[in-house]
């Protein structure tokens, strides 16, 4: 595991990256992680007691790369742009796991589980993603019933959520 401290910063304008928090990752620290590498790869560790895993660093072009911060983990380390921060890495081979459940409900929908399978592991991430960030349990049997159908009809992740966004539109009369 490499040890290094860094600085919590935040894009103010890049592109899809703006209002990001992050931490940098240089390049020499990035390639003791995986040599010879320029892509996005998956990391785990701690920002200071905080444990995390699966999360991605980003290339930012010259070999250095950087660790967006979400909302759980910048809650877990309870510390803000501009704050020094105790980083603790390796390299994740495990990767993200589909959410069981999710894959379960699929298999009983043949032709849904057969047009998620054709879909890049990124768009079944989408899905799984969403589901999993559901706050109760109602909501995420709610998504799950919703994905499986959109699947069924050959929608990917984003045609689902446009369409769900124009029918709760309807419904309140937007």
């Amino acid at each position: 595991m490499i040890q290094f401290s860094a600085i919590i910063k935040k894009f103010d304008s890049q592109g899809e990256k703006t209002g990001w928090t992050y931490i940098e990752i240089p390049k020499t620290i990035a390639q003791q992680l995986k040599p010879n590498n320029k892509k996005s790869f998956r990391v785990k560790g701690k920002l200071d007691e905080f444990e995390f895993k699966g999360v991605a660093l980003l290339p930012m072009g010259d070999g250095n790369f950087i660790m967006a911060l979400n909302v759980g983990m910048r809650k877990g380390i309870k510390k803000i742009k501009g704050d020094k921060i105790k980083v603790q890495l390796q390299e994740d081979k495990k990767g993200y796991e589909l959410n069981i459940e999710f894959i379960e409900c699929l298999k009983d929908e043949p032709t849904a589980y057969t047009f998620f399978k054709t879909l890049p592991q990124g768009h079944q991430n989408y899905f799984s993603k969403w589901i999993e960030s559901a706050k109760t349990v109602e909501t995420k049997s709610k998504r799950i019933a919703m994905a499986v159908n959109a699947l069924a009809k050959q929608w990917d992740y984003g045609t689902m959520i446009r369409t769900q966004t124009a029918e709760n539109k309807k419904v309140k009369g937007w």
